[in-house]
């Protein structure tokens, strides 16, 4: 199935004259500093345009090639006497989408970034540390994306007298990081790259006091898949705390996540996924082994006899064959049932979506036209007893759907399918907005504070038919307000009234998330006239929470009551194991 998704990434392909602006702000280092971690010393980078301090490329793990291949990233065990250059970004992890044009792609990737302010080195107080995850659906991308440039937000962290410091991280991707079936499940091969970003969580406590960073206020932050990564960080070992992290931001991700309703029905199950491992070892010379030894083979072959192989299970027909599964270890149940009882690391949680979500999940080649058609393709996702009922909580009501009449005008509506806006709400809702609820009210239900937003802006060089969609608000958190590494800049062709409620919405954002970095509150941000966050609280909220609303509307960023489509979501998270399998 080919998501819209894919088309939206399409318009954020890094053209090389982005990545160089990027890699130009890295400047040229005046004085080099050094940091001596367990293993040895790094050089990095000054860079005097934002007075900081670059790290990049860091091993956190051994590379995992040869015998290492599809097996438990394993720490480094070697030191070394020299100070060793930490001056060039590492390539990205092997992927396969538009997020790895223009990039370097390598098996040996277990790397991390530092960014840091300068001024890091002499202070005597530590401070607190931000660790990204980027997203691409765990089968692209990487943390050094252009788009994902940490330089903004620290900056941002400094002008606010709250100082911190940036993490960034790769992780495996693709069959590299998330084989299923048997014999992954066997050979303790599961889950790989959500073990990776345990192990720089582990790599963090243990050096990051060398970079000035407090190992006791660390918050993990990831978007889309690293959203979802993120929720699985707070759900590992049945929400075992190992003390890795101390707050948690989830953008339009989080726990309970799949983001391939096709699979839905699949849950997490590791044998549900047995076609797929293999597929991936039929496409090898590895074919005529058996069960028992296929891992082995594996692991044997050159690295662009597996890379053929996966480009070619990994098709566009199917973008999501290799995701977490449940292997009783790192991911013990199934999520939804640890929500419940409270098995979840028990720390702040800052968690939204966009308002039109799903118009980057719905299915391209939708065309259905009656309510029999939009029935009919619920079946791929639910069981039949459910499709009365899902048919009614999500009528065919354009003001129901998303975009919104508002956004999306009903006469400009020839261009998508009659029934797009009603696929659309249903799609998001069952990809991240449920779950988002979900986690939130499992959140305040056991004590713990967290936050919820929607963000409600369309952005420059994003169609009115897919309003304010998935991923948009990544560059307003980010305060990359001159647009870096997007191939139309977001807060481009604006009028200067727009744009300067865009500006100003960038910094609200990006100064909340800063705040709750730093503090575990959001509301922290030294912005005058910014909306009070409120903690979500359906204990003493009458059942419900509220969200606050990032808008550049006339009355700006508002607070509403969570309710929105109440009854289509409570429906997916009361039967998110029975029909859902999450």
């Amino acid at each position: 199935m080919l998501f819209f998704y894919f088309v939206l990434v399409g318009v954020y392909h890094k053209m090389f004259s982005s990545i160089l602006s990027f890699l130009l702000t890295v400047g040229i280092a005046t004085a080099s500093p050094v940091v001596t971690v367990k293993n040895g010393s790094y050089s990095g980078i000054y860079n005097p345009t934002y007075h900081q301090d670059f790290f990049l490329g860091i091993p956190y793990a051994q590379p995992p090639i040869n015998n290492l291949r599809f097996r438990l990233p394993q720490s480094l065990n070697s030191t070394f006497n020299s100070t060793v250059p930490a001056t060039a970004y590492s390539p990205f992890c092997v992927g396969y989408g538009g997020d790895d044009l223009g990039h370097e792609v390598s098996e040996d990737c277990l790397y991390l970034s530092v960014i840091r302010p300068s001024t890091t080195a002499a202070s005597s107080t530590a401070l607190p540390v931000a660790v990204w995850i980027h997203g691409g659906g765990l089968f692209m991308g990487g943390s050094n994306d252009p788009r994902y440039n940490l330089s903004f937000i620290v900056q941002n962290s400094v002008e606010m007298n709250k100082p911190m410091i940036g993490v960034s991280l790769q992780y495996r991707l693709s069959g590299w990081g998330f084989l299923g079936g048997k014999e992954a499940l066997a050979g303790g091969a599961t889950n790989l790259g959500l073990r990776d970003q345990r192990l720089a969580l582990h790599w963090i406590q243990e050096n990051i006091a060398a970079f000035g960073g407090n190992p006791k206020q660390v918050v993990i932050w990831g978007e889309s898949a690293g959203a979802e990564s993120v929720g699985s960080q707070l759900l590992a070992y049945n929400g075992r705390d190992d003390g890795l992290f101390h707050g948690a931001i989830a953008e339009s991700g989080g726990p309970s996540i799949n983001f391939d309703p096709s699979l839905i029905t699949a849950g997490y199950n590791s044998t549900a996924f047995q076609s797929n491992y293999d597929l991936l070892v039929s496409n090898t010379s590895c074919s005529n082994t058996t069960s028992t030894t296929s891992l082995s083979c594996l692991r044997s072959l050159p690295f662009s006899e597996i890379n053929s192989a996966l480009n070619n299970t990994a098709s566009p027909s199917a973008p999501f064959p290799f995701v977490p599964v449940i292997d009783n270890d790192f991911v013990f149940t199934y999520p939804s049932v640890q929500l419940a009882k409270g098995n979840f690391v028990h720390v702040p949680l800052l968690i939204g979506t966009n308002t039109d979500e799903g118009t980057a999940f719905i299915p391209t080649n939708i065309s259905e036209s009656t309510d029999a058609d939009f029935a009919s393709s619920l079946a791929t996702t639910i069981t039949a007893p459910s499709i009365p009922i899902l048919s009614a909580l999500y009528p065919d009501i354009p003001a129901l759907g998303i975009p919104s009449p508002s956004t999306f005008p009903l006469n400009e509506s020839s261009s998508v399918p009659t029934q797009y806006r009603r696929f659309a709400s249903y799609f998001g809702d069952i990809v991240v907005n449920a779950p988002r609820r979900a986690s939130n009210h499992a959140w305040s239900t056991h004590n713990v504070s967290s936050y919820s937003y929607r963000f409600d802006v369309v952005v420059n060089g994003i169609d009115s038919s897919a309003g304010a969609t998935h991923f948009q608000e990544v560059v307003f958190v980010f305060n990359n307000t001159c647009g870096q590494g997007y191939a139309v800049n977001p807060f481009g062709n604006l009028t200067a009234k727009a744009t300067k409620r865009f500006d100003e919405l960038a910094v609200l954002m990006s100064r909340s998330w800063v705040s709750f970095i730093t503090t575990g509150n959001p509301n922290e941000n030294g912005v005058k006239g910014a909306p009070v966050w409120p903690v979500y609280d359906v204990v003493n909220g009458g059942g419900e929470g509220e969200n606050i609303v990032w808008s550049v509307g006339e009355g700006g960023s508002y607070v509403e009551a969570d309710t929105y489509r109440a009854e289509g979501m409570a429906f997916i998270s009361d039967n998110a194991l029975a029909i859902y399998g999450r």
